[in-house]
């Protein structure tokens, strides 16, 4: 018996940050082989000669392999997971490409502005017969404290996925099981993963309402600054996330029942969860840097992806639009620029009915 057909996955990962890292230490306690790429080059070289130690939640000491390039990451893998900020997506994947089997499984942890669409696309026009399954956030929460230690905070208790082929869902859901454990469940198709993915709405207006402590590296727990106005902020930009969703024929369920799924809130009102989670977590601390994740990857390929599905599909959207806005002129940058997805998926020249076709 394969080790595959005896339960045993070989897992490629690329990337070396704290999802990453985080994902490795979890699958090899579960018993599956795991062999991290860093894509920048550097990232993974200690994992070589030490251990992958993680604390938290499931604390362990593991060995991992590392793979030199992508084509010895495809070669050595079973199953292949994404787990890097999603403006390294499109590079990452360019990189794969060549290199994906027939029968191969890519999973793309967190996925946004329909990345797994770009691959899955680019694998079938170079003739590949591959199935991509995409969570629309991370299955776990983490902080990377060192290049071989990993603290993971959270193991969400439900995790929607997807796939392309859309047929070939159930494969998807059981995959994901057999690596993670229980709690996944099928969503529509991937644009409902892209869409299901909160951080955007709720990072952007912690970042723009929060910006001079920011700049000025404050210690700051964000929860605690998602006071009743930015939490009227977030609120705008779900109604026009969920909005744009069912112009899709998407039904999404509001903010307030992803923090309640993820985290296991109680709370109605969003002010009340942000409370909630402060007392319980004590933070975690907000971004201090200004090349915050928040902003640069969440305004181009979140708020920005939402803006552009608006304009398909003729969705008013003046409060995305605003923190878009907001951020590009605090940090002096076009973030609407930065999304390297939105133009080879042509989405300016789509329609609703022809986006659909595609998932």
């Amino acid at each position: 018996m394969t080790e595959a057909a005896a339960g045993r996955l070989r897992v490629g990962i690329a990337g070396t940050g704290a999802i990453a890292l985080a994902s490795a230490a979890w699958l090899r306690q579960a018993g599956h082989g795991v062999m991290l790429w860093s894509p920048g080059g550097q990232g993974a070289e200690a994992l070589r000669t030490q251990p992958l130690e993680a604390a938290g939640v499931q604390p362990c000491r593991v060995a991992v392999e590392v793979a030199g390039d992508a084509a010895q990451l495809c070669q050595a893998s079973d199953v292949l997971l994404i787990a890097l900020p999603v403006n390294g997506h499109r590079q990452v994947m360019d990189a794969l490409l060549p290199f994906l089997r027939d029968g191969q499984t890519v999973i793309v942890s967190s996925m946004a502005s329909l990345s797994s669409l770009y691959l899955h696309e680019g694998a079938r026009r170079a003739g590949k017969r591959v199935m991509v399954a995409s969570f629309g956030t991370t299955v776990l929460t983490a902080r990377r404290e060192s290049a071989t230690q990993v603290r993971v905070m959270t193991r969400r208790q439900a995790v929607g996925v997807s796939a392309l082929p859309n047929s070939e869902i159930e494969q998807a859901v059981e995959l994901c099981t057999a690596l993670f454990g229980g709690g996944f469940f099928a969503q529509e198709n991937t644009l409902a993963s892209a869409l299901a993915n909160v951080n955007p709405q709720s990072h952007g207006p912690l970042a723009v309402f929060n910006w001079t402590r920011i700049e000025h590296a404050e210690n700051w727990p964000q929860y605690h600054c998602m006071t009743p106005g930015v939490a009227r902020a977030i609120e705008a930009l779900d109604r026009e996330r969920r909005a744009v969703a069912g112009a899709f024929g998407i039904v999404l369920g509001p903010i307030e029942e992803h923090f309640a799924r993820s985290f296991g809130t109680e709370s109605a009102r969003l002010e009340d969860i942000a409370a909630e989670l402060h007392a319980k977590r004590g933070g975690p601390p907000g971004p201090v840097r200004t090349d915050t994740r928040y902003l640069s990857e969440d305004m181009p390929y979140g708020l920005a992806f939402v803006e552009a599905l608006g304009a398909i599909a003729g969705v008013a959207t003046p409060a995305t639009r605003t923190i878009v806005d907001a951020a590009s002129l605090v940090n002096g940058i076009d973030y609407r620029q930065q999304n390297d997805l939105l133009a080879p998926l042509g989405l300016a020249r789509e329609t609703v009915a022809g986006l659909l076709a595609r998932l």
